[in-house]
């Protein structure tokens, strides 16, 4: 790390979507009721997993903890931009800008890797159904859950201290409403070639690794799907891997549609409002998706709904 930025931390102003006072009320707005649906969503979907005891099996599990870090990969950005809106500020401190970048991809990372795990358990489901709870036991559950958490956090740290040897100026100008890695690294003044392959390797790695997981797996339940007789057994077998394959092509889905946004075009602003999809759209999609195709969801919410406004649903 270079002495001058322990002398002298630069200051982040994060420019956001507009700079418009009109357009920013109307975004204000937006973004907060957006940012409510997806917490009270997923909270709701969390809830639903923990008070219903049907639900306590290992896809549930996994899509427990999906819950769990949409919420906290939404609240990295969204809050942070809520706060500059409402104050007319746009500042966010250097520590501020490097824990944001940190976390954002601790939880983007993590969504990632559960996907994959969801994956297994469908393939175990649907390939080897008779084995099933014996191979996805708790133990190996919390152990995936652990490795999920392990792998994110520690897959996030090359990027984050790489960061901390850059040189900037003392005002740096972000056209983004958050700090995102590529655009910190073309404001600075100092050679990004170390970032630029950490970057690549990182991304290469954490991406490609578990998409290959989720297309070997699917490759496998469409082998053995097709292998069932009867057009009833393929249409069950398939269903219960319908939520999963919508919420995962909905994420790989956004992801390419931004990585493609920034690639034909290099206005800053296109890139950050195509962001959008990945950090708010996506993570709000999850439960309507997984309530909306679920039976045993719709009842479990039901139920919980049920039970929160009536004080007699409570103490049974």
């Amino acid at each position: 790390m270079e002495p001058r930025n322990h002398s002298r931390l630069p200051v982040f102003l994060l420019l956001g979507l507009s700079e418009k006072p009109e357009i920013q009320s109307v975004l204000f707005g937006l973004f907060l009721s957006l940012y409510l649906v997806t917490v009270f969503g997923n909270l709701l979907i969390l809830l639903a997993i923990i008070s219903h005891s049907r639900l306590h099996t290992p896809m549930y599990f996994f899509l427990a903890n999906l819950s769990f870090s949409d919420i906290c990969f939404t609240s990295t950005t969204i809050p942070k931009m809520l706060w500059n809106t409402q104050t007319q500020s746009k500042v966010i401190t250097y520590a501020g800008c490097i824990a944001q970048m940190y976390f954002f991809t601790v939880f983007g990372l993590l969504d990632n890797l559960l996907l994959t795990a969801m994956a297994y358990d469908r393939f175990v489901a649907v390939c080897h159904p008779l084995h099933y709870t014996v191979i996805m036991n708790p133990r190996l559950c919390a152990q995936l859950l652990a490795l999920t958490w392990l792998i994110s956090t520690l897959g996030a740290l090359p990027e984050s201290l790489t960061t901390l040897r850059l040189s900037f100026c003392a005002v740096i100008e972000i056209p983004h409403y958050f700090c995102e890695l590529p655009e910190v690294l073309q404001l600075t003044c100092s050679d990004t070639f170390i970032n630029n392959v950490v970057l690549y390797i990182v991304t290469g790695m954490m991406g490609f690794v578990p998409l290959a997981g989720i297309l070997f797996s699917y490759s496998r339940i469409v082998s053995s799907v097709l292998r069932i007789s009867t057009a009833g057994g393929k249409y069950k077998a398939f269903s219960t891997c319908g939520s999963h394959l919508s919420v995962v092509s909905l994420f790989y889905g956004t992801c390419l549609g931004v990585y493609l946004s920034s690639t034909w075009t290099r206005a800053s602003q296109t890139g950050a409002f195509a962001s959008v999809l990945y950090t708010l759209v996506t993570p709000m999609m999850n439960p309507f998706i997984y309530s909306l195709r679920n039976r045993d969801m719709k009842r479990a919410l039901r139920k919980l709904l049920c039970s929160m406004s009536s004080p007699q649903g409570q103490q049974q």
